[in-house]
């Protein structure tokens, strides 16, 4: 019975700890971005979406990776501390891809809560005339 008792106030005890510890949040200030209708003429399009730590923790981005190769993301290397904010940029190039709309996703992973976000780019590519 003692080994039980024993056993359950570990448990507890761990739980307790691991709830207590410090901890990034990341929170986008939009997860879609809509480049409208643009040129064959003029196919690259960029965007920023701007994060915030609102955790108490320093927040890392671990990676960010596009659907496709049409997509580039470049993000905040260094570490974003509470209360911060970090950029996440974001190149759509349509070269060599048909007119038409599109919607591509960018998956973020960081070290803290949520571990992982998507992000979305879309648009209409109008064929050049």
């Amino acid at each position: 019975m003692k080994k039980i008792l024993l056993m359950s106030l570990m448990l507890m005890l761990t739980v307790y700890y691991a709830s207590a510890q410090k901890q990034a949040q990341i929170k986008f200030d939009k997860l879609t971005c809509n480049f409208g209708k643009f040129s064959e003429k003029d196919p690259v399009q960029k965007c920023t979406f701007t994060f915030t730590n609102i955790g108490d923790a320093p927040l890392i981005i671990n990676q960010a990776v596009a659907s496709c190769g049409c997509t580039v993301p470049k993000y905040t290397k260094k570490p974003v501390a509470p209360g911060q904010k970090g950029t996440l940029d974001v190149t759509y190039n349509g070269k060599g891809r048909f007119p038409g709309h599109f919607k591509k996703t960018i998956t973020v992973r960081t070290n803290g809560k949520p571990e992982m976000t998507r992000l979305y780019i879309e648009g209409t590519m109008e064929e050049a005339k």
